[in-house]
């Protein structure tokens, strides 16, 4: 939508320049085409009267109608308020005002018909409705019942008398003119297939609806649409890399058949065997590998990517995996060293700490084709590091390293860029994956290994505190370690800090002959480090400590984590704080702890942490919960900047939409044929720095 859809939103009937700059500052709205598609959030029903004797305070929203029979002014200052009583032939309703009285007065007559809308409450055994909206009931106003589409605001535009209902009829002005310059952007044949309104009628309805029936016809033909061509996009980069950048092919398994059928030291889950074959067939295309492997904590990532390496190794490359921390980093190293060893393999370590003449020997050998694998943290970005052929890019947690960062792992190589396969232990539901990594493989390890107990979640209050201290006392008793995490949010640090000394202080006086550590960001790295390999060996039995053990240290032997104030952790980071236990052989668990004042949502996350240790079925909720938007922390290149799509509700769309360009490109990839020439016009008019994910994953 162009042209007169670029029009400044000043020159539309009822703004002028002072609601057009607040409507820029407050809705990003700056154009006719920014208006409408500034949708309605949802959708309240005028079409319904209901008889005030059929209310109840558990509905959502009622219109009624009846006469005013009584009004009166109650208590004085500020609580001071306005009751009225309006009656049908089943009953009496409560109408109140707390603001605006003066206003309410004028315009409230006894003896007339009014219509009341609003939100049903009981207040001392009444039914009432606050600040309802309310008219005179008039022949016309009873005819022209609709669906009122509600539209998002904040409290500066409603100061200005910019509210929902302003906002429609600024989108009613705006229709009138608007509806002749609504071009469709979408190929008849495809509207034909899905049986799509078309996007003329498809936007005026979803801001007049006529009923339900169109109203439902609209949305998804708009969600459609969008998701549509976010896919398109993602699938074209995918079609792009795949053409552009060709693999190594690495194909020779003898080096991972002897692994596997001597040396292998714990049978594989059917979850990791499923995605060992989808890595080989990639390392096997010819073309560049560009994997994301999800796996919960303790699923088992580390020996497919180990098992996976033999195959770029057995046909001479060489394997980076880059770790977002030193202790994640030792931690793959060591654990890897001792497979490496069986098969005689040489594997090294590179990060800040790692000594100047180490340093020498290791870009010596990585230059020569002497070391096979090397893991480590940035220091494997910097110039000196150089390979002879590196194979295989790894990045564990790659949400940790900015793109310029991967990048610069992916330029190691001149002629052929090496294969990209990303760990990630932190779940993402189908559907944004697909949003988000629409242009990646993504492989799923949905299955623990064999013998791994389930973690034990409860949920504690404050006043249960002397309990769990017994609980510590008895699991460090029997040989075992317990962290103790605070939360730590930025708004307010201080206040925060002060809660974790506090509590470090408290735990103190109640374990005294304990080893006791304390970790939170505000500490240097070095000290922090310290801190986390006292707790690994086992010295300190007990580790304080913020989210910054999140992603981290395996301690086998800690068999619980105490969360404070879970309420103040989002469900995510929850299910990850959780996974630092469970990682040996003994029972773990999980207690969450908190205040009895918990808001709907909060009770929700503690609810489903109690219920399930599945990071899919957490991350479903937590998208549920939270929003795209939200869950990833920022918005990802333009992508998640859905203007009416839903992804925690939308998923069977988004298939739909994933499907059909899919089939769009398999038949016109380039898109020249004359049906598709509305979509690549469409595609042109796109902001052209969408962010290529494909390259660097």
């Amino acid at each position: 939508m162009s042209g007169f859809f670029d029009t400044k939103i000043e020159f539309l009937k009822g703004v002028g320049p002072q609601k057009a700059e607040l409507l820029n500052k407050e809705l990003n709205i700056f154009t006719f085409g920014d208006l409408i598609q500034h949708y309605p959030f949802r959708y309240e029903d005028r079409t319904k009267y209901y008889k005030i004797n059929s209310i109840s305070p558990d509905m959502t929203f009622v219109q009624v109608k009846g006469v005013l029979r009584h009004l009166e002014l109650i208590g004085a200052g500020r609580r001071k308020r306005l009751v009225a009583f309006i009656t049908d032939d089943t009953g009496e309703l409560e109408l109140v005002w707390f603001q605006g009285i003066q206003w309410v007065v004028k315009k409230l007559k006894k003896g007339v018909e009014y219509i009341a809308f609003g939100r049903p409450a009981q207040f001392n055994g009444r039914l009432n409705i606050a600040h309802p909206e309310i008219e005179i009931s008039t022949n016309t106003s009873e005819n022209d019942g609709f669906l009122q589409p509600v539209y998002s605001t904040t409290e500066k535009l409603k100061l200005k008398y910019l509210d929902s209902k302003a906002i429609f009829k600024l989108q009613m002005n705006l229709l009138e003119k608007a509806l002749p310059h609504i071009v469709e952007s979408l190929p008849e044949n495809i509207i034909r297939e899905k049986s799509l309104l078309n996007k003329k009628d498809s936007i005026l309805q979803v801001h007049k609806p006529e009923n339900r029936n169109m109203l439902s016809k609209a949305l998804f033909r708009l969600k459609f649409e969008e998701l549509f061509y976010i896919q398109l996009r993602l699938l074209r980069l995918k079609l792009a890399r795949i053409d552009k950048f060709k693999g190594q092919v690495f194909s020779n398994t003898s080096l991972l058949n002897e692994f596997y059928h001597k040396h292998l030291p714990f049978e594989l889950t059917n979850a990791q065997k499923k995605v060992i074959k989808e890595i080989i067939k990639d390392l096997r295309s010819g073309h560049q590998m560009n994997r994301l492997m999800q796996g919960d904590v303790g699923s088992g990532k580390t020996i497919v990517a180990f098992i996976t390496m033999l195959v770029v190794i057995s046909d001479g490359g060489q394997v980076a995996m880059m770790a977002p921390t030193e202790i994640l980093a030792e931690q793959h190293y060591q654990g890897l060293s001792e497979l490496t060893e069986r098969i005689g393999l040489k594997i090294c370590l590179l990060t800040g700490s790692t000594k100047s003449s180490v340093r020498k020997e290791i870009h010596e050998k990585l230059e020569n084709g002497e070391m096979n694998i090397i893991i480590g943290t940035h220091a494997l970005l910097e110039e000196k590091v150089k390979f002879k052929s590196l194979g295989m890019a790894i990045t564990d947690e790659q949400h940790r390293f900015g793109v310029e960062q991967r990048s610069k792992l992916w330029q190691k190589t001149e002629d052929v860029y090496p294969h990209i396969l990303i760990m990630s232990a932190t779940p993402i539901p189908r559907t944004l994956a697909m949003t988000l990594y629409g242009d990646l493989d993504v492989s799923v390890i949905d299955e623990l290994p064999k013998g791994r107990k389930q973690i034990h979640t409860i949920h504690k209050y404050d006043s249960h505190r002397i309990w769990v201290f017994g609980f510590i006392k008895k699991e460090i008793e029997a040989g075992r370690q317990v962290y103790i995490v605070y939360p730590l949010i930025e708004e307010s640090e201080k206040l925060d800090l002060k809660h974790l000394t506090d509590g470090y202080e408290a735990i103190k006086r109640a374990f005294p002959k304990e080893q006791i550590g304390i970790v939170h960001g505000k500490m240097k790295s070095q000290d922090k480090d310290y801190e986390m390999k006292r707790f690994a060996s086992g010295q300190s039995k007990i580790l304080v400590a913020t989210t910054v053990i999140e992603v981290g240290v395996n301690v086998p032997n800690a068999t619980v984590m105490i969360i404070e104030n879970a309420e103040r952790f989002g469900l995510s980071q929850l299910h990850q704080l959780r996974g630092r236990v469970g990682r040996g052989a003994d029972q773990s668990y999980c207690i969450l702890m908190s205040n009895y004042k918990l808001t709907k949502e909060a009770k929700e996350r503690i609810k489903t942490m109690v219920r399930t240790t599945d990071g899919f079925e957490i991350a479903e909720a937590d998208l549920k919960l939270r929003g795209p938007g939200d869950m990833m922390g920022t918005q990802q290149s333009g992508l998640m900047d859905l203007l009416i799509s839903d992804l925690s509700k939308d998923g069977i769309i988004l298939q739909a939409a994933r499907e059909t360009a899919k089939e769009v490109l398999r038949e016109d990839p380039s898109l020249t044929k004359n049906e598709n020439l509305v979509i690549r016009k469409k595609i042109e008019s796109f902001n052209k720095n969408v962010f290529n994910w494909s390259k660097i994953s």
